[in-house]
């Protein structure tokens, strides 16, 4: 396992743990998993993000610590700020990672998460020039979620 992974699955055990909330001494954390601090910070930016549902505070100085907060938000709210998020055209690397964690939000099953993925996929596009892809990916992913909240 990866030690991305690995900080990852440990933050996400103390949020748990803790009620959907908890604070991180970013060194502390590190020395425990055998780490170096800015691989703490690397997991957070990229994985901990407000599109995944998580608000993230930093604190600076000899006490600092970073608060990390799971929000509640409805499944259907999720999809809309996807949605939004999308725009006009998505690469297949971003529409895999959205739909990942819509499915990780338990906001779809796993056979609906794998359909939408097969879908989407490059393969299926093949011949096309990249932005037509990416068009026509943006707008059978906004069809396919608006059909998943219905």
């Amino acid at each position: 396992m990866k030690i991305s992974d690995v900080i990852f699955q440990q933050i996400n055990e103390m949020l748990e743990e803790n009620g959907g909330t908890t604070r991180i001494k970013r060194n502390e954390l590190a020395e425990k998993l055998g780490c170096v601090p800015s691989q703490i910070n690397y997991v957070i930016t990229n994985r901990f993000t407000t599109e995944r549902g998580y608000l993230v505070e930093s604190r600076r100085g000899g006490g600092g610590f970073i608060q990390i907060i799971k929000v509640q938000v409805p499944a259907r709210e999720r999809v809309f700020h996807v949605l939004n998020s999308i725009g006009t055209e998505i690469d297949e690397t971003s529409a895999k990672m959205m739909i990942k964690n819509l499915y990780h939000d338990q906001v779809f099953t796993a056979e609906e998460g794998n359909l939408m993925l097969a879908a989407l996929s490059d393969q299926n596009f093949k011949g096309l020039p990249e932005q037509s892809r990416r068009i026509i990916r943006a707008n059978l992913m906004k069809s396919m979620l608006l059909t998943a909240v219905k």
